[in-house]
């Protein structure tokens, strides 16, 4: 049996490994529902936010996702000088 070869993509890919919801747990830790609300404008951030509301939504809607995953990229990939260790 051969060993399968990490993907080149993925060795540069901030989000390899990581799930949608240690990525919304992980802004809502950092930032806060409120300001998720102000910066990602969905309703899912602004009246009775939960995580599983939230993952339910940012699976069904790709443009929300993307914003979502772009706010975590530009918050915690490394470089960042605010970027949580």
């Amino acid at each position: 049996m051969t060993r399968r070869q990490p993907n080149d993509k993925q060795l540069n890919n901030p989000l390899h490994g990581v799930t949608l919801e240690q990525i919304v747990t992980k802004l809502v830790d950092h930032y806060g529902w409120e300001y998720l609300a102000e910066k990602i404008r969905i309703n899912s951030f602004k009246k009775d936010p939960s995580i599983k509301s939230s993952l339910k939504f940012l699976r069904k809607t790709a443009w929300a996702r993307e914003k979502v995953e772009k706010l975590y990229i530009s918050t915690f990939a490394s470089g960042n000088p605010w970027q949580n260790k």
